[in-house]
């Protein structure tokens, strides 16, 4: 052989070496040994399965020396060495990736469902609000009436009380009743809405 084809066999045979490791992965077999001794006769001393990720440190025609992602170094046969992650690997790394998306859709439609039956809920909550409004509406009209009734009483004894005493007592009593009214119905929303104001 001369000297420039002996050289590229050289070069060749470096290869690896000189251009780093590379990554290659147990092929689709149910078990490959990884062995101490490098022609692999002896007994493996652990078993990689279809997928492995191999870090190559060194390769001989029929073998090659590797090392594990958790740092263990042996010898393997190179014939079940591939580039590419094999299909079994790929396809369960995609059924994983879809049982999570299936799993974040799941999730996205129970808070969907959440937030619908929530929103019923204060829905429900707003007509009683409004129902509450209108009771207050026609209890304030009842008081108006009576208000003026007793007003038409009051002039009997207009005499024996003085008129500003009387209606400022009415004012203050109308205006006491209106806000207690309208605290109690806040206190009552925040209670039933966790401290916040629905009307």
């Amino acid at each position: 052989m001369s000297c420039p084809k002996l050289a590229l066999v050289g070069v060749l045979l470096a290869w690896p070496v000189l251009s780093g490791a590379e990554t290659a992965y147990v092929t689709d077999i149910l078990r490959l040994g990884l062995h101490r001794a490098e022609d692999t006769n002896d007994q493996p001393f652990r078993n990689l399965v279809s997928g492995t990720e191999l870090e190559i440190l060194e390769r001989t025609p029929n073998f090659a020396r590797v090392r594990t992602v958790d740092g263990e170094i042996g010898w393997v046969k190179s014939a079940y060495l591939v580039l590419d992650k094999p299909a079994q690997a790929r396809v369960a790394e995609t059924e994983a990736a879809l049982a999570a998306l299936q799993a974040q859709v799941d999730r996205s439609n129970a808070a969907r469902q959440a937030a619908e039956r929530e929103l019923a809920q204060l829905s429900q909550q707003v007509d009683a609000t409004a129902a509450s409004s209108d009771a207050i509406e026609s209890t304030l009209t009842r008081l108006k009436e009576e208000n003026e009734s007793y007003e038409g009483r009051l002039d009997l004894y207009r005499g024996s009380v003085p008129i500003v005493w009387v209606l400022g007592a009415i004012v203050v009593a109308l205006i006491g009743g209106f806000v207690a009214g309208l605290a109690w119905i806040d206190y009552a929303s925040r209670r039933r809405h966790g401290g916040f104001r629905v009307y």
